[in-house]
Parts: C-alpha cells; sequence; structure tokens
C-alpha cells in the first residue's frame, strides 16, 4: 500500500488527511468517501516514521490473530449455501443462517460480515474480496462466476467439490510426509540428546588434549555450547524470524514475490506449485468459456484465483495477446508454461469450436500430473532424507571419533 495525502477545505481551513491506497486513483476515491469539505488535490508522500510504526504494530497483531477458516467447515458452508441458494432462499439469510448455525470462529465473523454487506448492497465477490486470505482466491473466483453466469448455485456445487478434492489432496500429502517426517523427528530428538548430553563427556577430554581439534569436532562442540546456553534464545530467535517473515511476505509484494520464485526453483515444490495451479487455473477458465463469457474476461476471471505472482504474471501475458488480437494458443506458448502437446489441443479447439472441452481436458491432464506426484512423494523425498540422515551421522561419527584416533596415534607414539 503507497502512502497519499490528500489536502481539504474544510471550515475555511486546509487539512491534510493522510490515506492508505494501491493507487492515486483509488487514493482520490477514498478521499471523497473519508473527508468532508471540498477536496482539492490528493498526492503521494512519503510515510513518517512514526506513522511507518504504527502500521506495522497494527498489521503485525492483524496478521497473528488472523486465521483461516478450517478447510471442513468452509466446505460444508459452502454446500450448505449451494443448497440454500438452490432452493430460493436469499443470499442474505443464508449467509445468516450459516453464520448462527456454524461454530467455527473464523467461519462466523465472515459469513456475519459478509452478510451485512449483502445487506447493505454489495454483491457476494466483492464483499469476499475483503475476506481473500481466510476464504482464499478460488472461492472467490468460483462466486465471480456465478454471478457473471447467473448460476451462482451451480458455481457453489463446483467450489465445493474442487475445494474436497484440494482437502483430500493435502490428506494425501500429509499421509505421504508421516513416514519421513518421523523419521527426522526422531533423528533430531536423538541428535539433540546426544549433542546436549554425550558431547559434554568428550568435551573435557578434548579439553585435557590441548590440541587442534578437527572441523567436525569443532562443529560438535559450537552446537553443543549453543544448545545448553543459549537454546531458548535460539528457539526465540527462530519464532521471531518466522513471525517477521510471514508479516513481510503478507505485507510487502516484492517480497512475496521472490519468495514464490524460490518455491518454484524448490525441488519437488515447483512440480507441486506448477501442476497444482495449471489444474485450477484451466478448470476455472474451462467453466467461464462454457458459460459463453469472453476470453479476456475469463482469463481475468481465472486468473485472478492464481496465488503463486510469478506463474501470474505469465497468465496475464496470455490476456495481453488475446486482448491485442492474437491467438490463445499463441499466448499460452509465449508463457512457457505448457507442452506443446497441449498447445496443439488449445489450438485444435480454437479451430473446432470446442474449446471449452479441450480446456476441460488439459485440466484433467494437470490433475493427472499433479496426482502422479502426490502419489510418488515418499519416493521422491528420500533422497532427501537419507541425506540428512547421513550428514547427522557422519557428523557425530567424526566429531567424537577423530580426536579418539589422534588420542590413539599420540599414546603409541606415532
Amino acid at each position: 500500500m503507497k502512502y497519499f495525502l490528500a489536502t481539504v477545505l474544510n471550515k475555511g481551513k486546509r487539512e491534510q488527511v493522510p490515506l492508505y491506497a494501491e493507487n492515486k486513483k483509488e487514493a482520490q476515491t477514498l478521499a471523497k468517501t473519508k473527508t468532508t469539505g471540498i477536496l482539492i488535490k490528493v498526492v503521494e508522500a512519503t510515510e513518517p516514521l512514526e506513522a511507518q510504526l504504527e502500521r506495522f504494530k497494527t498489521t503485525f497483531l492483524k496478521n497473528i490473530k488472523r486465521k483461516k477458516i478450517k478447510p471442513d467447515a468452509l466446505i460444508a458452508s459452502i454446500r450448505q449455501l449451494a443448497v440454500m441458494t438452490n432452493a430460493g432462499i436469499s443470499i442474505y439469510d443464508s449467509l445468516s443462517e450459516i453464520a448462527n448455525a456454524t461454530e467455527d470462529a473464523a467461519l462466523k465473523t465472515v459469513f456475519s460480515k459478509l452478510s451485512d454487506d449483502i445487506n447493505s448492497g454489495h454483491s457476494l465477490s466483492a464483499s469476499m474480496n475483503n475476506f481473500r486470505y481466510e476464504l482464499g482466491n478460488l472461492t472467490i473466483a468460483m462466486v465471480n462466476l456465478g454471478e457473471k453466469t447467473g448460476n451462482l448455485d451451480d458455481a457453489l456445487y463446483s467450489l465445493a467439490d474442487m475445494l474436497e478434492e484440494i482437502r483430500a489432496n493435502f490428506i494425501k500429502f500429509k499421509k505421504a510426509m508421516a513416514y519421513p517426517r518421523n523419521v527426522m523427528i526422531a533423528m533430531a530428538v536423538a541428535f539433540t540428546i546426544l549433542i546436549s548430553y554425550v558431547v559434554p563427556e568428550f568435551k573435557s577430554i578434548f579439553e585435557e588434549l590441548n590440541a587442534e581439534l578437527p572441523l567436525p569436532t569443532q562443529i560438535l562442540l559450537t552446537l553443543e555450547n549453543l544448545f545448553n546456553n543459549y537454546g531458548p534464545y535460539v528457539l526465540g530467535a527462530l519464532v521471531t524470524f518466522f513471525m517477521i517473515f510471514r508479516y513481510l511476505i503478507n505485507n510487502y509484494r516484492h517480497i512475496r514475490y521472490q519468495w514464490h520464485e524460490v518455491l518454484l526453483r524448490t525441488y519437488l515444490m515447483k512440480s507441486i506449485i506448477k501442476f497444482s495451479t495449471l489444474n485450477r487455473f484451466t478448470l476455472v477458465f474451462s467453466e467461464l468459456i462454457r458459460a459463453g463469457i469472453p476470453i479476456a474476461e475469463a482469463l481475468d476471471t481465472a486468473i485472478d484465483m492464481i496465488d503463486n505472482m510469478p506463474l501470474k504474471d505469465k497468465l496475464f501475458s496470455v490476456r495481453a495477446t488475446v486482448e491485442k488480437g492474437g491467438t490463445l494458443n499463441k499466448g499460452l506458448k509465449d508463457t512457457k508454461l505448457f507442452e506443446n502437446m497441449i498447445i496443439q489441443m488449445v489450438s485444435a479447439g480454437e479451430d473446432s469450436g470446442t474449446l471449452d472441452t479441450m480446456i476441460k481436458k488439459v485440466a484433467e491432464y494437470y490433475k493427472m500430473r499433479f496426482d502422479a506426484i502426490i502419489d510418488g512423494l515418499s519416493e521422491a523425498i528420500e533422497p532427501i532424507m537419507l541425506f540428512f540422515m547421513t550428514g547427522m551421522i557422519l557428523l557425530l561419527a567424526l566429531g567424537i571419533f577423530l580426536p579418539m584416533w589422534d588420542m590413539g596415534n599420540a599414546v603409541q607414539g606415532r
């Protein structure tokens, strides 16, 4: 968010009102609604240090308190909303009923506010934009689709199915990660115990040697010193680092962009993010095309639900190509995200007038690729797990036994 100063003439006096907005146009709109008097000008300014600190404090505390809606509760509420909408019950009454019936505190807060916004004349998708963190981009994109096509209940049913599929994949991911996670935790606990209780016993012996210790031993002694003397401080520093890192990612676009780029270069994560994103993008896009939405507008809605910013930027270039009169297959090809087979399928769909069917086939293909990665997750993680296990064992063995060998050689006069 950028910092602006609005100059207002109120009762014959000039006043400067600070505002936060994405751009000058938005700042001018905010100035007109939030101030009384005659608006003279709105200019971007340097945010004072006191304001920066206050904003940091407010946002930081808000991020700590903010909670996502539990996936199971969100899926149940979306399906319930679809049923009630299909039965002809108004959105306001449906949201109010779900908010009153749910036991999830975050869901109750969000749906209560949504019902108030609907009662004030706002659209459901516009109201949901204020709760993008709690509801997720996919939910907002599908509700937007339902409002554009006039089939909100169908869009909500499809959304519930998608969320259930994402939930099932997440559970599958957790199960696949259970064994390597448990092994790594056991190794970490064993390593910590050895560092905390076994290494100190050898420390006094090593000190009596009064000789230069090998690098593995020096690393072990440094870790022992950190664990036993600064353990709580190290833990506190790690927790603080995590909270600050999370704050920076949530509030600074360029940092979030760089983090997303790092994820797209990370082993295994890059494939999981890429194929899950393209699967959801093509699925939503095919539904929009099938409903008769123009391609450029359909791209806008489908791209809006993407979380990864580098992928989002690449897909925005497709919209630019289409707006300039280019074909969809050319725009997709220029992103270098899609295989040649996919480009040919889209091209065939454009030529034959069955673009929605072809895009849906593409979505099924990416779902298959994503499922294959999840199913083979345990095997893919095993090399990483073995690498860390081997490293820990080697560090302990070399750190303890190398000085002992030196002692043995010294005793034998070698």
